[in-house]
């Protein structure tokens, strides 16, 4: 799998609504008004950029410069790894992180408070989370992993994740992200074998 190409997906991942609100406007003068409306998230506007040329994995100047714009000094962090090669922004379990966040906010709802007491958010961060995201459900699930992601580092994993939403008895979102993390795992497992296949067949 493309190191880049998992990049864009955990950052897609981590932009809440607002974020993508936000670089929709930016990219006005890049995309057109017709692609712009098609865009329903990180991934959709990041594919656009792909086949523009306006985004390659050697030229990352114009990520950099969006990023920074949203002042999310996390996500440049992540490029900031990527670029130095680290094996930070791209570790194996970073993809199955960032999906088990997307399963989580589509389906968790009205529940995300007693999820994050389970994450051992506190009570402040919680109410400051519903101040910030008080008409978006999502986003407020979003940022309470955010904080739980940032408390734990390393410790955040998708075992972690599952193990809380089963304590909440949120036992069908966790299997949904089970569900979700095998699936990927799967099609990872397809797509290297296919590569050694025609690795292998294009070997004199």
């Amino acid at each position: 799998m493309d190191p880049f190409l998992v990049l864009l997906h955990s950052l897609s991942g981590s932009l809440s609504d607002s974020d993508l609100v936000e670089l929709k406007f930016l990219c006005r003068e890049r995309v057109s008004k017709r692609k712009l409306e098609r865009v329903q998230n990180g991934l959709d506007l990041f594919s656009v950029l792909l086949e523009q040329k306006d985004l390659e994995r050697a030229h990352t100047g114009l990520l950099r410069e969006l990023l920074a714009s949203l002042r999310r000094q996390d996500l440049l962090q992540r490029l900031d790894d990527f670029e130095a090669g680290t094996a930070a922004a791209v570790a194996p379990g970073e993809a199955d992180l960032q999906l088990a966040f997307d399963t989580v906010c589509d389906n968790v709802g009205r529940d995300w408070k007693r999820l994050a007491r389970q994450l051992k958010v506190s009570e402040a961060k919680i109410d400051g989370i519903e101040e910030r995201y008080p008409r978006s459900l999502s986003e407020q699930v979003r940022e309470t992993l955010r904080v739980w992601k940032i408390a734990e580092r390393e410790k955040a994993t998708v075992a972690g994740l599952v193990k809380a939403l089963r304590a909440c008895r949120l036992n069908l979102v966790a299997d949904l992200v089970e569900e979700a993390v095998q699936a990927q795992g799967s099609v990872s497992e397809s797509e290297d074998v296919w590569d050694s296949t025609v690795s292998s067949s294009e070997a004199p």
